[in-house]
């Protein structure tokens, strides 16, 4: 069973799910649109062996702060790690997740053993990621973004209930979650939704449209972005995790380019889509078991 924890930041608190365990410990980072359950699976194969940890980012789940930069969402990682009292953990995030362990460690606020990337990677040099970025500000992705997830959907808690079954009833078929068990499904949507209602009544699925914005105005110029770049200044091992149907399959020799720029790199190839995290928990957890005996 997990326990419900939060950390204060800036702006208001993250919250996060402990799930206990004892040994190396693990901060495992969702990836946006999803939070902390989503690991559920994963957490409970690494226990007893592991000290594990999952959070909700900014703007995500349970946690109230919300991104006014396009770093602090990365940046709240080292306040947790810090919170924890834990030396030389090990970072494992999925999606953008697999961003933010990278750019809190490239940044050197955390020290960790070793840093986990589950199908999260950054490719692009900066020029060319800036123009992506910007593409996920526009208006056109805004309206896809709301139509494909529900980001910022406000709901009473009866529709809120009702989409939420609706998302449990696609699993067999849908193209992210085939796979995954229906009640980790429906753990992480519930956990979607604000905690508390607003003032109007209404609960709201999270991220909302500005969240997101929000964090992908990084500057060209920062020390750290997101771009390939961002690898060059990671020198603890890195072990990256790419499903053969995911986002950056296509790409796999720019990847396995990262994977070979430096030491202590690996690169380990799943079967699997994008969320991987949910529908093939068992060979993401045997993944960071292995990480954490490398290291």
């Amino acid at each position: 069973m997990s326990t419900e924890v939060s950390f204060a930041v800036p702006g208001g608190s993250l919250a996060a799910l402990d799930h206990g365990g004892t040994g190396r410990p693990v901060l495992l980072v969702h990836g946006t649109g999803h939070n902390a359950a989503a690991w559920g699976a994963v957490a409970d194969r690494l226990l007893p062996g592991h000290r594990v940890v999952a959070v909700d980012l900014r703007g995500h789940g349970h946690s109230t702060a919300v991104s006014e930069t396009a770093e602090q969402y990365w940046r709240d990682l080292a306040v947790v790690v810090e919170a924890l009292g834990w030396e030389r953990p090990l970072l494992v995030g999925h999606s953008t997740g697999g961003y933010a362990v990278t750019a809190v460690t490239a940044a050197g606020l955390v020290e960790p053993a070793a840093v986990g990337i589950v199908d999260g990677l950054v490719l692009d040099d900066r020029p060319t990621a800036a123009k992506a970025l910007a593409e996920t500000r526009s208006a056109r992705t805004a309206e896809d973004l709301r139509r494909a997830f529900g980001y910022g959907l406000r709901l009473d808690s009866g529709p809120r209930d009702a989409w939420i079954e609706e998302q449990v009833s696609r699993v067999p078929t849908d193209w992210l979650n085939a796979g995954a068990d229906p009640e980790l499904v429906r753990a992480v949507a519930a956990r979607s939704f604000t905690a508390e209602p607003a003032a109007d009544g209404c609960f709201v699925r999270l991220p909302t449209i500005e969240e997101v914005a929000a964090t992908t105005e990084a500057p060209q110029d920062a020390a750290v972005h997101p771009s390939v770049d961002v690898y060059d200044l990671v020198t603890c091992p890195i072990t990256i995790v790419l499903p053969d149907q995911g986002f950056y399959a296509r790409r796999r020799s720019e990847v396995a380019g990262i994977a070979a720029g430096r030491d202590r790199r690996e690169l380990v190839d799943l079967a699997g889509g994008h969320n991987v995290v949910m529908t093939h928990p068992a060979a993401v957890a045997a993944v960071i078991r292995d990480l954490a005996e490398s290291v």
